[in-house]
């Protein structure tokens, strides 16, 4: 677990529903939205409520049941809006890609995944 900073994250504004956006699924402790910027046909970023972990390896060690159910988020959105079929793409660490630092996955789905997503690539995620 780590320490939530001083200020909010945009995700901790948008569970306050401070900031708007196109929610797809919500439960008790996790949230999925629509990102504004998609990478791929469907592109909906999955995260938890809390702002106690920054990435996923914290969360997978403080909380490995919430981590198990925001992969089954996943997994529905991905049966709903692209046939069960996705990529779950976490990053962890700037360098990485990682620029909102609360944990949450992009699930990446739709017809050929354009853009260099194929199998063996991290392009557009």
């Amino acid at each position: 677990m780590t320490d939530s900073p001083a200020e909010p994250t945009v995700f901790e504004r948008i569970v306050a529903r401070e900031i708007p956006a196109r929610i797809v699924a919500e439960t008790d402790r996790v949230i999925a939205f629509h990102d504004i910027a998609p990478q791929a046909p469907v592109h909906v970023i999955v995260t938890t409520k809390t702002a106690a972990y920054r990435d996923v390896v914290g969360l997978a060690q403080g909380d490995p049941a919430l981590l198990a159910e925001l992969v089954a988020v996943a997994q529905g959105i991905a049966a709903e809006l692209a046939d069960g079929e996705f990529r779950l793409v976490f990053n962890t660490g700037a360098s990485a890609g990682q620029t909102v630092f609360h944990v949450h996955a992009h699930v990446l789905a739709g017809n050929s995944l354009a853009g260099g997503l194929e199998e063996g690539t991290l392009a557009g995620a």
